[in-house]
Parts: structure tokens; C-alpha cells; sequence
């Protein structure tokens, strides 16, 4: 599956597939763990590729606007899909379906460490 694209490059388009409109360079860089140099150097290649196109912030000169292209939402939506299934068959061998939905309510606590903990009122701690 990371034949046609790096796992980097399959962030950036899974990042923008998840905000689905056009967004800004700032907002991207938040939204992956790469430094805005190498997110910058990343886009110019997607951009290239025919994945993702620049646009100037129509309210903001300065301000450069990403958003996918048909072809880039297409690679993303493929290369997903088989990431998807190869994490999905690596979970299920190794785990049962009660550690699954232990591992489920993990992951969720982990990307929103603000969401309160079952039988208490206060945030779940970092």
C-alpha cells in the first residue's frame, strides 16, 4: 500500500480529507506530526503529483489555502481503504473483542484528553 504513496504523504491527505475544505498551511501542520519546513517541502511534491493544490486566502493575502484535488481524495480514499484492512486484521489476530473495545476506549481518551472519565467529573489525566 506505500508503493504510490509514503505514510507522511498518506497523513497530510487523510488529515485534509477529515477537514474537507480547503485549509490553511497552520491548521495542516497542527494536524500532522510533521515541522512546517518539511510539511511545506511535502505539499510542493502532493502539489506536483496532482494530489493537492495552493490557493491564496481570499480574505488573507498572505495566507495559502490547501485543499485535495479529485485525484488526491481518490489515493486517499484507496490507499485508506487497505490501510484500514491491514490494521483491522492486525488488531483482530491479536486481540480479543474485549480487548479491542478496551483498546477503542484508549485511543478515544487518548485523542480527546479533555473527555471526562466513565463514573467521574473530572478529565481523564495525560
Amino acid at each position: 500500500m506505500w508503493d504510490e504513496i509514503s505514510m507522511h504523504e498518506y497523513d497530510v491527505l487523510a488529515a485534509m480529507r477529515r477537514h474537507d475544505l480547503p485549509m490553511r498551511m497552520r491548521a495542516l501542520s497542527e494536524s500532522t506530526l510533521l515541522s512546517q519546513p518539511g510539511l511545506s517541502r511535502l505539499v510542493d511534491r502532493l502539489v506536483k503529483r496532482g494530489l493537492v493544490r495552493r490557493a491564496k486566502a481570499p480574505q488573507d493575502a498572505r495566507g495559502i489555502l490547501v485543499e485535495l484535488t479529485p485525484e488526491g481524495r481518490a489515493m486517499q480514499r484507496r490507499v485508506g481503504t487497505l490501510h484500514t484492512r491491514s490494521v483491522t486484521d492486525l488488531i483482530g489476530a491479536a486481540l480479543d473483542r474485549d480487548e479491542q473495545a478496551e483498546l477503542t476506549d484508549l485511543c478515544l481518551r487518548l485523542g480527546n484528553p479533555l473527555r471526562k472519565r466513565p463514573g467521574t467529573d473530572h478529565p481523564t489525566p495525560v
